[in-house]
Parts: C-alpha cells; structure tokens; sequence
C-alpha cells in the first residue's frame, strides 16, 4: 500500500509541477501581450503626436502665406493712402490758391465799378449784369493788381 501511495503523491507532484509551469506559461504569455498592447498603444500615440505636429506645421505655412497676403494688402493700401494725402493736400493748395484769385479778382472788379464811371448802374447795365458773366483774368491783370492795387 506504500507504493500506490508514493505513485499517488508522486503524480501530483508532477500534475502540480506541470500547473506550476502552466500557469507561468499563462503569465508569461500575458506579460509579452501587455508588453505587445502598450507598445502598439506607443506607436499610435507616437503616430497620433507625429500628424498633430504636421498638422501644426502646415498650418504655419498657411499663415505665413496668409500674412504675408495681408502685409503686401497692407503696404498697398498704405502706399495708396499716401498718394491721396498728398493729392489732397495739392487739391487744398489749388482751392486756397483759387480762393485768392477769386478774391483778386473780385477786388479788382469792385475797383473798377467804383472808379470807372462806365460800371456805373446809370449807364443801363444792373451790377447782376456782371455777376452773370464769365471772368476772364490774365497773368498780367493779376500783376497790375498786385503793383497798382
């Protein structure tokens, strides 16, 4: 009775030792799919990172592009403003320089209403007369204007 005993106990020693390599086969396996899983998980992470930069990249380039649009836009724009200004400006010029012209010679023709006794109401033409009709002014009008007036 000894022996079948000692074949018993010595079978479940071999059945244990066999769980015993079994189960760290199972551990074993487990741990290279763990290890398999976080390193495909890094790589799509990795993956993930790489497109997020590259889409970051291109986006810089689409904005540089923009700003420099904007920039030239912008220097256009500034360089237009400038021409007006200084077109406005000479257009001020012209409207002070005409406004004293105008005002020359309506002193000029006051002068000769009040000293010229042809301008006279009396001789049938109304003074409204000469406001309807064209000035015609020379150079050399406005400079004996200048000297004598």
């Amino acid at each position: 009775m000894a022996s079948p005993s000692g074949n018993s106990s010595g079978s479940i020693q071999i059945q244990n030792s066999g769980s015993e390599e079994n189960l760290q086969d199972l551990i074993d396996q487990r741990k290279r799919k763990r290890m398999e899983s976080n390193r495909e998980s890094a790589r799509r992470s990795r993956m993930k990172k790489q497109k997020y930069l590259d889409d970051l990249t291109a986006q810089i380039v689409l904005l540089r592009y923009k700003n420099s649009h904007i920039l030239t836009s912008l220097n256009l724009t500034t360089q237009d403003n400038i021409k007006m200004e200084a077109e406005n400006l000479v257009i001020k010029a012209q409207i002070m320089e005409l406004s004293q012209r105008l005002q020359s010679l309506n002193d000029i023709l006051s002068f000769f209403k009040s000293n010229n006794p042809m301008f006279e109401d009396s001789q049938g033409c109304p003074e409204s007369y000469f406001c309807q009709q064209p000035i015609v002014a020379s150079a050399d009008m406005l400079y004996f204007d200048y000297i004598f007036g």
